[in-house]
């Protein structure tokens, strides 16, 4: 099934976690495309989890893979280890996975030069803002460049920047920062509503090159197709659209024959 609308269909916040990571690695593999040789996009994890009051972000140094419980190796280790006794503490929450781009530099060791966030529900509420600050300031302090794509149409305002020198044309419900090392007193704006299509949006990267351009429209395309996506569009989405979007909306959707 095509995405019925033109741009960021608002029903897919049903089904972001599945949505962000399909999308950040389509992000990922077509920066790779293009980049200079010596650059490289890769998606990086992070397990955010909820312990009593205190809310902090995991980084994993190890991956941890599955024995067969039938070999050798496994039914040997099961005989001979000794398991030492856990401390149990009740997690509100299970583990959540977030998911960013890193662009690193080769030649200087595999340095950060760009970090792209598709921002979450869990990044935009009171418990994830703080940590998510936290890695805004790493980035910036670091002269990182820094690209956050806000797709989310609820939660709170949290881009790189005071949202009091928000510009009223920007007020939308989507909105694209691009914040660039060499230029650290300044933002770039990409506003978008529901109406319009994802645009393309400049990636910056080393002072020397010239910016990598990402087309967002195509990729979310390609990713609602290949996802399956099967939404019901006979209710209105959550949260709720403005009445002149879900006008809008309802015109647009009962012509497609997706609401009765």
């Amino acid at each position: 099934m095509k995405n019925p609308y033109p741009g960021m269909n608002p029903y897919l916040q049903f089904r972001w976690g599945d949505f962000h990571t399909r999308f950040t690695v389509a992000m990922s593999d077509a920066l790779n495309q293009s980049l200079p040789e010596d650059l490289e996009a890769r998606v990086e994890e992070s397990i955010t989890v909820d312990i009593e009051e205190e809310r902090r972000t995991i980084y994993p140094d190890v991956n941890v893979f599955e024995l067969d419980s039938g070999s050798s190796v496994a039914v040997a280790l099961a005989q001979v280890a000794t398991v030492a006794e856990a401390t149990v503490v009740k997690l509100r929450d299970d583990p959540r996975t977030e998911r960013h781009i890193e662009i690193l530099d080769h030649k200087t060791g595999g340095r950060v030069i760009t970090a792209i966030e598709l921002l979450s529900p869990a990044n935009k509420t009171s418990e994830g803002v703080a940590a998510y600050h936290k890695k805004q300031a790493e980035f910036i302090a670091a002269r990182v460049n820094l690209v956050e794509i806000d797709l989310i149409r609820g939660g709170q305002f949290i881009l790189a920047m005071p949202e009091r020198k928000l510009p009223r044309k920007c007020h939308t419900p989507y909105l694209i920062n691009v914040r660039r090392a060499t230029q650290p007193d300044e933002a770039n704006l990409y506003p978008i509503t529901l109406r319009d299509p994802l645009p393309n949006i400049p990636i910056p990267l080393r002072s020397t090159d010239r910016d990598a351009v990402l087309q967002l429209q195509p990729l979310l395309d390609e990713c609602f197709e290949r996802g399956r996506y099967r939404l019901n569009y006979q209710q209105p989405p959550d949260p709720p659209l403005t009445d002149d979007e879900e006008s809008w909306s309802d015109r647009r959707l009962r012509e497609l024959g997706l609401r009765a």
